[in-house]
């Protein structure tokens, strides 16, 4: 199945600005419709009552320089 991305945003913020973000998308899920904005477009889905949920973290390694990146990942999937 392909896949479309319908909504992405990516920037820069302090922990305080994306914990903030965290709780703000932790009210809308647990209501059950979330709204998603960025300066160029916006989504609303809704969100079912027992969707799948990821945590996952990981260790990246450049090839080159041996810099070490991480990334921490909250993923919510459910099928319609």
């Amino acid at each position: 199945m392909p896949e479309e991305e319908l909504f992405k945003t990516e920037e820069s913020q302090t922990r305080a600005e994306i914990a903030d973000a965290l709780v703000a998308a932790a009210e809308q899920i647990e209501s059950g419709s979330v709204h998603l904005e960025s300066a160029d477009t916006e989504q609303e889905v809704t969100v079912p009552e027992n969707p799948m949920f990821e945590v996952e973290l990981e260790r990246l390694t450049d090839s080159e320089t041996g810099e070490e990146r991480y990334e921490l990942e909250y993923e919510i999937r459910w099928t319609q």
